[in-house]
């Protein structure tokens, strides 16, 4: 009697052992996978903001790099100038690293230059879509964002802005390349 006893629990106990097993392999295969985390993206300005003249200020166009990593940062950066001769203005781009706060290495930019030193009243203007194009190592997620400034060497600029419309937007792109 011994004997069948010891047997029926030495059974029960493999039983046991068995069923963990499989509760614990069936557990595994049911957890969710982690969410992938995306290793590039695109923004857009859908607005215009207007400049004043010799200040950095900051556009509501930014991207945050959501994690670790060496990223490919690209920017067409779509500017707006007008003025009265005698006149020379301009406008320059840069990224602004906003958790690190400080500027993206030489990723300034001119983005467009009126010269104008004729007699005349006319005014003289346009726009011009200038690129910038930098790489960027992060330690962990960070935003990224676009600044723009005019600067007024002779006259001053009538309208200063870093523009979108349909027929051209400003737009800060990235893209993982490496750890």
């Amino acid at each position: 009697m011994s004997t069948l006893r010891t047997g029926l629990i030495g059974i029960a106990a493999l039983l046991l052992v068995g069923a963990t097993t499989a509760a614990a392999v069936q557990s595994n295969a049911k957890a969710a996978p982690a969410a992938p985390v995306a290793v590039s993206g695109i923004a857009k300005l859908h607005t215009i903001v207007d400049l004043p003249p010799g200040r950095w200020t900051d556009t509501p166009l930014e991207v945050t790099l959501p994690q670790a990593g060496t990223y490919e940062l690209d920017a067409d950066v779509r500017g707006r100038l007008a003025g009265n001769p005698s006149l020379n203005v301009y406008m320059s781009a840069r990224l602004w690293n906003v958790t690190a706060v400080a500027e993206v290495p030489e990723s300034e930019r001119l983005v467009y230059q009126i010269i104008d030193g004729n007699p005349g009243t006319a005014q003289a203007g346009g726009n011009q879509t200038a690129p910038i194009s930098e790489l960027i190592r992060v330690s962990g997620p960070t935003t990224i964002r676009l600044q723009a400034q005019e600067i007024n060497a002779v006259g001053a600029a009538t309208v200063a802005q870093v523009y979108s419309d349909g027929v051209g937007f400003t737009a800060l792109r990235y893209d993982r390349v490496g750890p």
